[in-house]
């Protein structure tokens, strides 16, 4: 099984707490009971609805039929987000309960278990028997449909509302049970809570289409808090003409527009997001004793440390740390954030990479930048990340193994039973975690910029997609960047990062010192990737289709095209079809990239193992 799939298994489906909660949960007749009563309720209203609005007779017409169709389903909806919004917090209520007990985290933290594990198993273990929920009243929407006056991409819609706001109780529920500030008596106060809120801000919502400030005409329409509840949100959904939202550019503002232009987007999206952001946060604090920890006095260690996992200045004691399956990767990625000066400057340019796309996407979308700007600052930024990654990667490879000779660790290193394949794979490994974080600015711009072009641009003042005559007689509208930058981008900087690594731990281990490899490994890199990225800039507007496929084998040209396709890739783009057909040929060119650069890493790798003990013992003694 490829390790790749066997961790996401690991943190999902196979997740031994998930697997635990989801098999004793299944053995107790108390939740058969609940889906059974659930069920139930929605058959027994569906059947009433259809009844009452259906009348007596025995003749209907189509009108009718689809009108009682549509009420039914509107009905059962309206359940359904009811008895989920009821039944969640049952179901995950029973995290905060078992969890708050300090025994239970004491236990659990003596497993091998990562904190993603940790918190991904408890929130998919208890939020499986929700969707469950869900999944199983699926049947029951399906048939409205058979009635008519109940379009397909409502149901589903509704169904997202509901998954949504599920998910929001759960990772909520989680975030509370990591923090162990609450006990068994915070069940009730969550229950309470939620149902609180969804009652207030109803009421608000009420409150302000009676004072006139909806956002539909005759101030009776979506509000603030429509984006906020799931109720509001699906009925914005299922009555557009008596619960309408505000016209499309009426609203000045971004926050405006989503909210009171598209509400159940906004509700979906910010869910969501809230939830991940709660994930986030309880994986961070979870083997640190929750939000417990950030309070903890007396250990002499100042905040800033602390939250870097460093001890104090000048101990001789350090906390603690996790060591992975790969003594060797877990050593090569600590000991580039051994110091905190070290720590500060990697994230400070992750920052500053990211606070800058963004502000220029701010920019780009309030007018302030026109089109051709906004492409040449997020190229030069983009470009310029991945040469500062790529040099940085160079850099640590091309030092990883000479360093280690140099100052006779490598000598201690191969008295150990760890293997040339073992130690080659773990320095790789290691200096790929390191500077991952460096590589997902630049590909997050990216996907950040190709969902606001997806998204039409979320309202902008004449969209994101322009008119172009530069790329021959017949005028071609094409956007600011092709959306599929977002998994185009990744799938070949990944494997040309690692590409880099490879040549650098290549050149270090058969270099005598530091200053030799780094030079060799800059020059060897910078050969190969500046040939390919010159013929791929230049095939980009010739042999025909093949052109944009040669132009995605380089990183650089790459992200050229998909910021700039009408400069890279010319009198391709001359038509509708043309673009099209330029667009399959990058992507097929992007994955040819990455396999070529997998090959190569793959290839250098087997070699190195295979010379490995020639060649450190051919260098042995060297200083």
């Amino acid at each position: 099984m490829p390790v790749l799939l066997r961790h996401l298994l690991a943190i999902g489906p196979a997740n031994p707490i998930a697997v635990r909660l989801v098999q004793n949960g299944s053995r107790r007749m108390k939740h058969l009971y609940v889906r059974s009563a659930y069920l139930g309720v929605l058959i027994i209203v569906l059947l009433w609805a259809l009844l009452i609005k259906g009348g007596t007779g025995t003749a209907m017409s189509y009108r009718d039929l689809a009108a009682a169709g549509a009420f039914s389903f509107t009905s059962i909806a309206y359940l359904q987000i009811g008895l989920i919004c009821i039944l969640a917090p049952v179901f995950m209520a029973s995290a905060i309960a078992q969890e708050s007990n300090p025994r239970t985290w004491e236990v659990l933290l003596t497993t091998p278990l990562s904190g993603v594990q940790i918190v991904l198993g408890n929130l998919f273990g208890r939020l499986f028997f929700v969707i469950a929920l869900l999944f199983a009243s699926l049947p029951l929407f399906a048939l409205t449909q058979y009635f008519g006056g109940v379009p397909g991409r409502s149901i589903m819609a509704s169904y997202l509302i509901a998954a949504c706001a599920a998910l929001l109780v759960g990772a909520t529920a989680i975030a509370l049970s990591v923090s162990r500030l609450v006990g068994k008596r915070a069940v009730f106060t969550f229950y309470i809570g939620v149902i609180s809120y969804l009652a207030v801000t109803i009421a608000l919502d009420r409150w302000i289409i009676a004072s006139g400030g909806g956002a539909g005409a005759g101030g009776i329409g979506v509000t603030w808090f429509t984006a906020i509840n799931p109720f509001l949100a699906l009925h914005a959904l299922l009555n557009p003409s008596t619960y309408a939202r505000a016209a499309v550019g009426s609203q000045d503002s971004m926050l405006g527009r989503w909210f009171l232009e598209s509400p159940v987007t906004a509700w979906c999206v910010g869910s969501s997001l809230l939830s991940v952001i709660l994930m986030l946060a309880s994986t961070i604090t979870v083997r640190t004793g929750g939000l417990n920890s950030i309070t903890v006095e007396g250990s002499g260690v100042p905040w800033y440390r602390r939250m870097f996992g460093l001890g104090a200045s000048g101990a001789e004691h350090r906390p603690p740390r996790a060591v992975w399956n790969n003594p060797i990767a877990w050593r090569e990625a600590a000991a580039r954030n051994s110091t905190l000066g070290r720590i500060l400057l990697r994230w400070a340019f992750i920052a500053a990479g990211a606070l800058f796309g963004l502000a220029m996407l701010a920019k780009y979308h309030f007018g302030t930048l026109t089109t051709g700007e906004f492409r040449f600052a997020m190229l030069a930024t983009i470009w310029g990340m991945l040469v500062v990654t790529a040099l940085v990667a160079m850099n640590m490879a091309a030092t990883a193994i000479s360093r280690e000779r140099e100052d006779g660790t490598l000598d201690l290193l191969l008295t150990t039973p760890i293997t040339p394949g073992q130690y080659l794979s773990g320095k790789l490994r290691g200096l790929i975690a390191y500077i991952l974080p460096m590589i997902a600015v630049p590909c997050g711009l990216l996907i950040v910029t190709g969902v606001y072009v997806l998204f039409g641009g979320l309202g902008r003042d004449g969209g994101v997609t322009e008119i172009s005559t530069r790329v021959g007689p017949v005028p071609v509208a094409l956007p600011i960047m092709f959306p599929e930058a977002a998994i185009l981008a990744p799938l070949v900087l990944l494997p040309f990062m690692a590409f880099c690594c490879m040549v650098g731990l290549q050149w270090s281990l058969r270099s005598k010192g530091t200053i030799g490899s780094v030079v060799a490994t800059v020059a060897v890199v910078g050969i190969i990737s500046g040939i390919i990225g010159l013929c791929a800039v230049k095939s980009g507007d010739q042999f025909g289709p093949l052109g944009p496929a040669l132009t995605g084998l380089s990183p650089a040209s790459l992200v050229f095209s998909l910021l700039s396709p009408e400069a890279s890739l010319g009198v391709n783009l001359n038509s509708d079809q043309a673009v099209a057909s330029a667009r399959v040929s990058l992507a097929f060119g992007s994955l040819i990239a990455c396999m070529l650069y997998s090959a190569a890493v793959y290839g250098i790798h087997a070699n190195m193992v295979r010379t490995f003990d020639m060649t450190v013992r051919r260098l042995a003694g060297n200083r």
